[in-house]
């Protein structure tokens, strides 16, 4: 598990993403609190804290917590040729949480000049009916444009060995470009590597060159009975009897047993899935650990803050899962952080590869169950990229095998952001999943805004 414990020092010690700037490139150029808009009050002096790298996390269960009482929905509207508009008010907007119309309390306007550096309109701030302020978004308008800083997260967790490398050669292609004079970049991997906060793009390169897949929690090669996350959950989490039926015929094919009775096959299959279902778990609630701090690290750098994950994404099908999603959407909107993803599988094909074939039972094969799982499978660990991406004002780059012109386009960012905040007051605390929506009134444009949150649970009393 060495590998476990390089990701919990990487947690450590992502205090270098504001820790180990450069503060004479950047930092001197910002514009004192003096000079910010009245409409827009400073930053509280006892906001998100970057830890010194010694302070490591606790190594117990991995949980991400974060107490709001109110709903950040972060929107990016677009017209009919895809740009970013810019002009809307917010009586233009309508929340609904499960279908029901909700009083927007908050609502925020942040811009970026066609020039490419991100500079928020003026806009009073939100601040979360918790107290919790976001950071500030706002400079006056006679204020230089304020530092941008984007973080490149490879996920060699979960890519394979050949989209691993196609993401490198774009991601060292798009680091041969000079960073702006207010810009600076780190490479992170989901296994724990880090470049640190920079504007030496060389340095930058090399830390991407430097990636290696890592096998951790991967699925690799057959095994007997050979069950994969998505086939566990179909097991064990839904109570699929024809899921089970094929998994059993699965496993008498490929240990060639005649004699046992079905009881006990089912009794094997169930203990294979139950292993591969804690290993699945354990995975996501990791990666959603790292991608919520990272987001929670960057929210205390002064500027604009971009995350892009690179990513063949990864399944998060349990409740568990769904919970933490709406959590790391929860953080990201509070710190002014956008999660851009790139589906770095480019075109995603349905087709076994040959070391996937073989195996099977005549049942499995009648019924296609091998490319059916592997469809799934596939489409919905990319799910998890496009809700992180809409859900904090971001772009998802999928099916496409476009991906330097795909980072290139989530590197520049959208001209224009709304973020909308609506209260919890009405909202029962059971922990369930609320789905929203939101409408423009506007026609012709497209709405990308987040999907839903999991409603917190009310903390219990300490005694």
């Amino acid at each position: 598990m060495n590998l476990t414990r390089a990701r919990l020092r990487s947690l450590a010690s992502l205090g270098f993403l504001s820790a180990s700037l450069a503060l004479p490139v950047l930092a001197q150029q910002a514009p004192a609190p003096a000079q910010r808009s009245k409409q827009q009050p400073a930053a509280p002096q006892n906001g998100p804290a970057s830890p010194a790298p010694s302070q490591a996390p606790t190594t117990g269960a991995f949980k991400i917590s974060v107490g709001v009482d109110a709903v950040l929905v972060p929107i990016v509207v677009r017209d009919g040729q895809g740009h970013a508009i810019g002009n809307l008010t917010k009586d233009e907007f309508q929340v609904f949480d499960r279908g029901k119309l909700q009083k927007i309390s908050g609502f925020t306007i942040e811009t970026r000049p066609s020039g490419g550096t991100t500079s928020p309109a003026v806009a009073p701030s939100v601040t979360a009916a918790s107290g919790a302020a976001r950071p500030p978004a706002t400079p006056a308008p006679d204020a230089a444009a304020p530092p941008r800083f984007i973080v490149l997260l490879f996920d060699d967790m979960h890519l394979s060995e050949g989209d691993l490398m196609r993401a490198q050669v774009v991601g060292a292609k798009l680091l041969e470009h000079p960073l702006g004079p207010r810009e600076a970049a780190a490479v992170v991997s989901m296994s724990g590597s880090n470049s640190g906060i920079t504007r030496d793009t060389s340095k930058l390169q090399e830390a991407v060159r430097q990636l290696k897949v890592q096998h951790l929690y991967r699925h690799i090669g057959r095994e007997c009975p050979d069950i994969d996350y998505y086939e566990a959950d179909l097991l064990l989490n839904k109570h699929n009897e024809a899921a089970m039926e094929v998994a059993i015929a699965n496993y008498l094919t490929c240990s060639n047993s005649t004699g046992l009775t079905p009881q006990v096959a089912r009794g094997i299959v169930e203990g294979a899935a139950r292993r591969t279902l804690n290993i699945g778990e354990q995975d996501t609630r990791l990666s959603l650990s790292f991608i919520a701090e990272v987001v929670k690290r960057m929210g205390a750098l002064q500027g604009q803050r971009s995350l892009i994950l690179v990513s063949p994404g990864f399944l998060t099908i349990t409740a568990e899962a769904l919970s933490e999603k709406s959590m790391v959407l929860n953080m990201a909107a509070q710190a002014n952080v956008r999660v851009n993803a790139l589906d770095a599988r480019g075109l995603f094909t349905t087709e076994l590869e040959a070391s996937e074939r073989g195996g099977s039972s005549p049942l499995a094969m009648m019924k296609g169950t091998d490319v059916e799982y592997r469809r799934e499978t596939g489409e919905q660990s990319g799910k998890v990229m496009g809700e992180l991406a809409d859900g904090t004002g971001g772009t998802f780059f999928h099916n496409s095998n476009d991906l330097l012109g795909g980072l290139e386009q989530l590197a520049e960012g959208p001209e224009c952001l709304y973020v909308l905040e609506f209260p919890l007051d009405s909202v029962k605390r059971d922990g369930s999943y609320h789905e929203l929506a939101v409408k423009v009134n506007r026609n012709g444009v497209r709405v990308q805004a987040r999907h839903g949150y999991v409603a917190p649970r009310p903390e219990k009393l300490k005694h």
